[in-house]
């Protein structure tokens, strides 16, 4: 269960930690910054509040007091002591609360400039947090801009990877169909490749008849030739050879029927 349990937690700790932007946790460090320092200033408000009601008793009771004392130097001018004696009763009992008032002034004054060297020490903190939040911030977001562009690079590499080597097998295709196409058409001109379409039939009678065509010209040529020698005109040899080739004509004729 442990195994499992510390499995479950990696996951899900990965799992936020790619869901995380440092630049959203960063805000809401200095939300939260900006917050407490707004306690703070709150705190040192309210205990100057305090510290000023308490000056404001202390002069309300140093002017009773010094009333008093007055009344008592009237009272004991006119010979009346007792009056008097009670004027001074009243004047101490006053001085003892503004002596307890004054010992809670000067507690206050002292929270307070505590508090107000707090709230300049957390200001300057939070003001150099921030400097350094945005710094970081920008510093993030140029590189995961410039991880993009990388990204972006390597996938137009990558494709055009493979458009270099789709053109490189078409080239391969072309070359072999090409070097086929001539090959076949060398077979056909050489003979060694029969054409199934009934066109060999044609191309073998053309052939013979070539070849019986170009035998009759040598066979014309060499009548010529031997007129000339005998004395005879080349239109005798010419007419002489027709003779002799329809002479052999017809006997291979005969020939072929037997």
């Amino acid at each position: 269960m442990k195994r499992m349990g510390m499995i479950f937690r990696a996951k899900a700790n990965k799992a936020l930690d790619r869901a995380e932007d440092p630049r959203e946790t960063l805000d809401y460090s200095y939300q939260k910054q900006l917050e407490l320092l707004q306690k703070v200033r709150r705190g040192v408000a309210d205990v100057a509040t305090s510290r000023k009601r308490l000056e404001l008793q202390l002069n309300q009771l140093q002017g009773q007091s010094t009333k008093l004392e007055d009344q008592g130097r009237k009272a004991l001018a006119l010979g009346r002591e007792d009056l008097a004696r009670e004027a001074l009763s009243r004047r101490a009992a006053l001085q003892q609360q503004v002596t307890d008032l004054e010992t809670q002034h000067q507690t206050l004054q002292g929270e307070e400039e505590k508090l107000t060297l707090a709230a300049q020490r957390l200001q300057a903190k939070v003001d150099a947090f921030r400097t350094r939040k945005e710094t970081i911030k920008a510093t993030y977001t140029a590189a995961q801009a410039q991880t993009r562009i990388g990204e972006a690079f390597s996938g137009i590499s990558e494709e055009m990877g493979d458009v270099g080597m789709a053109i490189q097998r078409a080239e391969d295709k072309t070359a072999q169909l090409q070097a086929r196409a001539g090959a076949i058409d060398e077979l056909l001109a050489s003979g060694a490749l029969d054409d199934q379409s009934g066109m060999a039939t044609k191309d073998d009678i053309a052939a013979e008849l070539d070849r019986i065509s170009g035998g009759t010209d040598v066979e014309l040529e060499l009548q010529r030739m031997k007129a000339e020698l005998a004395g005879g005109s080349p239109q005798q040899a010419i007419e002489g050879g027709k003779t002799d080739e329809s002479q052999q004509s017809r006997t291979q004729h005969k020939f072929d029927k037997q």
